[in-house]
């Protein structure tokens, strides 16, 4: 089993939208995914309660007993903005895998940099136990807010994956309980471009 913990103290930065997408991602490549929602806001439960039967299953964690946890291929964290030191440390403990979403505005850049400060520290990080990897989140491109976010990611020394761009496709897929790559319309294809590096860190370190 894998873990891969979503994260960011910054609320409102894309959790969401990166742990529903990438577990959906894995689960049409046929794997057994858990999606497991520690937000209080329940925003990922509430689309696993959505999804259609028709497409590649996510399981509920909290639906599962531990036994049929560590069953999963991989296990999907999307965590609160409000994710404390402590919690944080046990989160990255816990996980092969941190993804952190950051939006390009100034606040959500100021925010983020001492979250990224404090992954740094974390023996698992420094131990290489644990990966992280950046993500960028609902990026206009060749605009000035865009540069200086690549900017300060690039600065981070973590890994750069990906800008990914702002688009209803997302708002659209998230109604229906849907990933973008369950969706069958043409339409998806330059934001499947911009998850490619994603997905492709994802299982080289797998």
């Amino acid at each position: 089993m894998r873990r891969v913990l979503v994260a960011n103290t910054k609320g409102g930065s894309g959790k969401t939208t990166l742990s529903t997408n990438l577990a959906g991602y894995l689960a049409q490549l046929g794997h057994k995914i858990v999606l497991e929602d520690i937000d209080r806001q329940q925003s990922s439960a509430a689309w696993l309660a959505r999804r259609p039967p028709h497409v590649a299953p996510v399981f509920n964690a909290d639906a599962l007993g531990k036994s049929a946890l560590q069953k999963a291929d991989w296990v999907v964290t999307d965590s609160p903005g409000g994710l404390r030191d402590r919690k944080i440390s046990d989160a990255v403990a816990d996980a092969d895998l941190v993804l952190v979403p950051i939006a390009p505005s100034a606040f959500d850049i100021g925010a983020t940099q001492d979250f990224l400060a404090l992954l740094a520290e974390e023996k698992a990080i420094r131990k290489q136990k644990t990966f992280v990897g950046l993500v960028g989140m609902r990026v206009m491109p060749r605009t000035k807010s865009a540069e200086r976010l690549l900017t300060f990611m690039d600065e981070s020394g973590f890994a750069v994956l990906s800008l990914l761009r702002s688009s209803q496709i997302y708002v659209t897929a998230a109604e229906e309980g849907l990933s973008i790559f369950d969706l069958s319309h043409s339409l998806k294809d330059v934001d499947i471009a911009q998850w490619n590096p994603v997905t492709d860190w994802i299982l080289q370190n797998s």
